[in-house]
């Protein structure tokens, strides 16, 4: 079975359609239009450090908006979070764990839809739930277009075909100790609805610059209290689990201080504290993969450090 699953990535890398990102150092690997019973056809792209060892373990770490995460010569908007520069730096310092990552790609249209915490908008009213689905961006284009809200279907995918592929291929530790979540905007709240779906599975999330309206306005959004009345009951064991959450004030973010305010009282309510807890401001930062990837170590160290 394992040369099977070897098999299918030699066939989705040689027949891929997109430049695979440049790398500082380690390798990358991507499996193209993997099938998904879930979620349509992903692109996934499987960082390893230098010197992967399979005589080691490795955690893992999952990241959603996969195609910014390396290179910004291959990005839209010519940003990315050099992930691979971030982790080979902190690593030659013996600062993390060994780790690899797995950037699972955006599927652009069905975005929004996909990473929309499901449980919290189904709690809402159907005259709710309607004006947010009619809602849109400051462009005057749709949030969601048209697509229905399926971060169910999202996980699923993520939880029982991606995690099952890549520890049956690559020397990986599997339990939540070992196995996180990450991702910004609309990916930090699909990070923060997978730990808590999902406590068995991810034992860590970093969520950064999360967007807490959902859409993009504040005018009679019921969203933010959906996601609130949902954490009062949904959050993981603080005992067994480390959350990380930031923002910054410009752009987008700064629709966010007010939001992240209530979710922390959540989290204080619910025993986190500064041990598994951390929520970080960064003022004059904006909405953005150059400002992600400034502060990203921060929740690197503070979820994988040694």
């Amino acid at each position: 079975m394992r040369f099977f699953f070897i098999g299918i990535i030699f066939l989705c890398v040689q027949g891929f359609s997109q430049q695979l990102p440049a790398v500082c150092s380690g390798t990358l690997t991507r499996l193209e239009n993997f099938h998904s019973a879930y979620s349509g056809n992903r692109t996934i792209d499987i960082w390893l450090p230098d010197n992967y060892d399979i005589g080691k373990k490795y955690d893992v770490l999952y990241m959603h908006d996969g195609q910014m995460l390396f290179d910004s010569s291959v990005t839209w908007n010519k940003q990315a979070w050099d992930v691979d520069d971030i982790i080979t730096r902190l690593s030659k310092n013996n600062t993390l764990r060994d780790l690899m990552v797995v950037g699972i790609w955006n599927s652009d249209k069905s975005r929004h839809a996909d990473y929309f915490p499901q449980k919290p908008f189904e709690s809402l009213t159907k005259h709710q739930k309607e004006l947010i689905y009619s809602a849109a961006r400051a462009n005057g284009y749709s949030v969601f277009n048209d697509y229905a809200i399926q971060s169910d279907n999202y996980l699923k995918f993520l939880v029982r075909e991606v995690k099952p592929l890549i520890d049956s291929l690559y020397s990986t530790n599997r339990g939540p100790d070992n196995t996180f979540i990450a991702g910004s905007s609309m990916g930090g709240l699909i990070s923060l609805y997978a730990i808590c779906e999902y406590p068995e599975v991810f034992g860590g999330a970093a969520c950064l610059s999360t967007h807490w309206p959902g859409i993009f306005t504040m005018e009679n959004n019921p969203v933010p209290e959906a996601f609130v009345q949902y954490l009062q009951h949904h959050l993981p064991n603080p005992k067994t689990h480390k959350i990380y959450f930031d923002h910054g004030d410009q752009t987008l973010d700064a629709m966010y201080p007010p939001l992240q305010k209530r979710v922390d009282k959540v989290m204080k309510r619910k025993g986190f504290t500064k041990q598994n807890w951390k929520t970080l401001s960064f003022p004059g930062e904006d909405h953005s993969e150059k400002a992600w990837k400034k502060r990203f170590e921060i929740p690197l160290i503070f979820l994988l450090g040694r």
